[in-house]
């Protein structure tokens, strides 16, 4: 008999991961070893589960999918890496390729779609989703910039890991005083945060950074529109 491969589930959503753990649990090829509701925690987690394979949410709470895929690529390069993403945005599908994924799903996919992709992760090919489409695969393959100003993915990645936390904060809501307590920083030093997160991806209100952060896939807009009201 052989031996099934161990999967580790990451995405900041409960129930998200259970039905993920439901569908890993009736296959005869895949069994669930561990799962993880951050990108800090998905890090920690590796070690201790030592998955064949991690479906990873692109929104984390923390640092993005893509950050942690890129950190786990590093440590763990055998760990294939299934992402997994509301919005099949060119942006961050590149992004995510570039950080060491091997394949890319909507969270719209069908069960049937999952295992197809885990599946061609675990025979060593790359799997992109049927529903992405054929201008955003050319693009990804090609390499092709329509933005002459650099693309988001690019502009992201000029941020610090400290002003990409604070970005997520912001796009979620937190007031500066609230980001300051909790990462126990001065308030003018998140102000200084603030103002060189949104000279480097050169956004000029609030407004513009949650559009931002919807285009890289980090925040769902309709959910962020629905809190705000």
């Amino acid at each position: 008999m052989y031996a099934k491969k161990r999967v580790m589930i990451v995405d900041d959503h409960p129930l998200f991961r259970d039905g993920l753990k439901g569908l890993v649990s009736r296959s005869a090829d895949y069994q669930a070893v561990g799962e993880a509701g951050s990108g800090s925690e998905a890090l920690r987690q590796v070690e201790k589960c030592r998955p064949d394979l991690i479906t990873m949410d692109i929104s984390l709470p923390d640092m993005s999918g893509i950050d942690a895929a890129r950190e786990i690529h590093r440590v763990a390069p055998h760990v294939k890496i299934l992402m997994v993403s509301m919005h099949p945005r060119y942006e961050f599908i590149a992004d995510a390729f570039k950080a060491g994924a091997s394949g890319y799903v909507v969270k719209e996919a069908t069960s049937a779609r999952l295992i197809q992709a885990m599946d061609a992760l675990s025979r060593g090919e790359f799997f992109l989703d049927g529903q992405v489409s054929q201008e955003v695969v050319q693009r990804i393959f090609s390499g092709s910039q329509a933005d002459g100003g650099g693309s988001a993915d690019e502009r992201y990645t000029l941020l610090t890991p400290r002003e990409q936390q604070v970005m997520r904060m912001i796009v979620e809501g937190a007031t500066s005083r609230q980001i300051a307590e909790s990462l126990e920083l001065t308030l003018k030093t998140v102000e200084n945060h603030r103002t060189n997160l949104m000279r480097k991806l050169q956004v000029h209100s609030k407004l513009e950074l949650v559009r931002y952060a919807a285009r890289l896939g980090l925040i769902d807009l309709e959910s962020w529109r629905g809190n705000e009201q």
